[in-house]
Formats: structure tokens, C-alpha cells, sequence
């Protein structure tokens, strides 16, 4: 076994492990931290695919701004201590159910799908036509609706505050 499979299998391995953990952890702040186990060996996969940008980007937006801002959210609200309630048996078998005929699902996909070489050459990835585009406001330009989810997560980060401060009231 080589060092790229040993290290892919690692990363497999984690990432199922700490979604698992994420999912069914009844500590809200657990499951956070377990979600940036996931988030950070997912962009180990992209470090491992040559893929430095998407890498970069899943560790500074999802697993440096998002988790963090998860992990906040929770210390700022007080719920910290907070247990989530014992999942009942029929939400279980529910739950099962749907995630095997998910897995089922995607893997008929998989192998029913022809994989085919592509025969175009690869093109030299330039950052400054990937930096422009992605500061651009115009046709194709990514700047606009960075600005309305950032918006937007502002907003709902502000009212989940307000909301569960309101309760403790």
C-alpha cells in the first residue's frame, strides 16, 4: 500500500467516522467540533486530488468561517450544556431506511454510468481570470451573491440570538 492510499484511506475513514459522530451526538458543541474533523479532512482529499484552491477555500470559508461561527452561535446562546432529547426507535428505522436507499441509490448511479476519457487537453488555470470572476458584479461574477448569503447569515445569526436569549427570559 503506498503513502497516497494509506493517507486516502485515512481521510475515508475519518470523514465517515466524525459524520457519524456528528449526526448522532446528543452535545451540540460535540457535534460541531466533529463537523470541523469532517470539513478538514475533506479538504485533505482536495489537498491530495491537487486541487489547492477548492482545498483552501473548504478550510478557510467552511471549516475556519462557518464552524467557527456555529461554534460561537452555541457559546454566545448559552447552550452549551444542552443535551438533544433521545431519538425515538420509529425515527431510527425511518432514518435507516432512508440513508440505505440513498446509498443504494447513488451506487446504481455510479456504476450504471458510462465513464469515459475526456480528449480535450487540460487548460493552464489562471488565478487572475479565477480572481476576477470571482470579484466580478457583472454577467458570470460570483461578487453579488457572495454579498446576499453573507447577508443573509448575518441576519439569521442575529435572530437565532435574539430568539434564544428571548426565552431565557
Amino acid at each position: 500500500m503506498s503513502g497516497n492510499q494509506f493517507m486516502f484511506y485515512l481521510f475515508a475513514a475519518i470523514i465517515v467516522i466524525f459524520s457519524i459522530l456528528t449526526v448522532t451526538s446528543r452535545k451540540i458543541l460535540r457535534s460541531a467540533v466533529f463537523l470541523l474533523f469532517v470539513l478538514v479532512s475533506t479538504s485533505g482529499l482536495y489537498f491530495m486530488l491537487n486541487y489547492q484552491f477548492l482545498a483552501a477555500v473548504q478550510l478557510t470559508l467552511y471549516a475556519g468561517g462557518i464552524v467557527v461561527l456555529i461554534i460561537f452561535s452555541i457559546l454566545l446562546t448559552s447552550h452549551i450544556s444542552e443535551k438533544f432529547e433521545p431519538i425515538k426507535p420509529q425515527k431510527k428505522l425511518f432514518a435507516a431506511i432512508a440513508s440505505i436507499a440513498g446509498a443504494v441509490l447513488c451506487i446504481i448511479t455510479i456504476l450504471d454510468f458510462k465513464f469515459s476519457a475526456n480528449q480535450v487537453a487540460a487548460s493552464e488555470i489562471n488565478m487572475n481570470i479565477i480572481g476576477k470572476a470571482l470579484m466580478n458584479y457583472e454577467d458570470n461574477g460570483y461578487i453579488l451573491p457572495f454579498e446576499v448569503i453573507s447577508v443573509l447569515l448575518l441576519a439569521a445569526m442575529v435572530a437565532s440570538i435574539v430568539i434564544a436569549k428571548k426565552n431565557k427570559n
